[in-house]
């Protein structure tokens, strides 16, 4: 995992650890200001509702996602995004195995207490 002056990150690096809604994330680099971070889903895996302060950007790098924004309903597939502003509800639902690559800003803190 790449922080600080370390600004380069490889795919071996990184743990990957569960989230409380059943699946699985990975830190893979971030600062103060920026994180980026690797989910992924099962098929019928979710991402619960949930806010934070966070301005967030995603990516869908594999599969297909229902996603849910401050009420509005989408379907996403590889190579879509989204970007969630600061404070607005929201979630997903893995229609089927993927992974997304999340951005916050600035970084989630509570990614790094384990």
């Amino acid at each position: 995992m790449a922080q600080g002056k370390d600004i380069f990150a490889r795919a071996s690096e990184g743990e990957w650890t569960a989230t409380p809604d059943g699946n699985r994330r990975r830190v893979v680099c971030f600062t103060d200001e920026l994180m980026m971070v690797e989910f992924a889903f099962e098929k019928g895996g979710e991402g619960w509702l949930h806010s934070h302060p966070h301005v967030q950007s995603s990516y869908v790098a594999e599969g297909i996602f229902e996603v849910t924004i401050d009420g509005r309903t989408e379907t996403l597939q590889a190579g879509d995004s989204f970007i969630v502003p600061s404070g607005l509800r929201h979630g997903v639902k893995a229609l089927e195995k993927g992974r997304l690559v999340d951005c916050f800003t600035p970084h989630r803190a509570d990614f790094l207490e384990q």
